[in-house]
């Protein structure tokens, strides 16, 4: 019996975008069912994730697994018949993990308190991102992609956020100085298929930005 595969996300969603991206690079074909975050949860995703009541959701053959990044690896390690998304070597496979973890502490959350806060605020932050990024830039060194020459973990960690810089930009009124991070993401836009597929949209990204923004009072 073939397996029962889908998804519950947000097409915004830096982490529903991860999960999209794995699963078409392992090759599953899979169901995907839009939320509506803005205003009612559907009674699926409350029942599917009722801790956290958040996407992304994979459903697979009736059960589910939250939270995107333990949801990649979920996927890497069922779907084998592709090449593996995670390195195989355990030093590096850990080294995977604590850079995609970097990205969800270090990248989402300071980037975050700047496009979802007060203009002006966030000097600190600002600073604190574009440090981040060094950071991520050093790992990346010369390799093409983070893991080497193969579009891997880390690479699917990072690239839902490439779409959002500019807001951070925007809002922040600041420039991100990341070179390497730049020609990363457009090497991933041309040669990953799945990533030119699934990545949003500036406009539409900002456009989400300011609306959120003026709901919660911040303009």
């Amino acid at each position: 019996m073939a397996d029962e595969v889908a998804v519950l996300g947000f097409n915004l969603s830096m982490f529903d975008i991860r999960v999209r991206i794995a699963l078409t690079e392992k090759g599953v074909k899979y169901e995907y069912k839009e939320e509506d975050l803005v205003n009612t949860k559907s009674a699926l995703l409350l029942q599917m994730n009722p801790i956290h009541k958040k996407v992304p959701v994979l459903i697979h053959n009736g059960k589910p697994i939250c939270e995107s990044l333990i949801i990649v690896e979920y996927i890497d390690e069922v779907w084998k018949e592709k090449a593996p998304l995670l390195p195989t070597d355990p030093y590096q496979r850990a080294q995977a993990r604590f850079w995609a973890k970097f990205v969800d502490d270090k990248v989402h959350e300071v980037a975050k308190r700047i496009w979802t806060g007060k203009v002006g605020e966030h000097e600190a932050d600002k600073k604190e991102l574009i440090e981040n990024l060094k950071h991520l830039e050093d790992f990346l060194g010369d390799k093409s992609y983070f893991g080497g020459d193969k579009f891997g973990f880390v690479d699917i960690a990072l690239i839902p956020f490439y779409k959002w810089f500019s807001s951070y930009e925007k809002v922040g009124n600041f420039k991100l100085d990341c070179p390497k991070i730049i020609l990363w993401g457009e090497r991933c836009l041309k040669n990953v298929e799945s990533v030119s597929k699934f990545l949003s949209h500036e406009k539409d990204v900002y456009e989400f930005v300011q609306m959120y923004r003026k709901m919660t009072g911040m303009d």
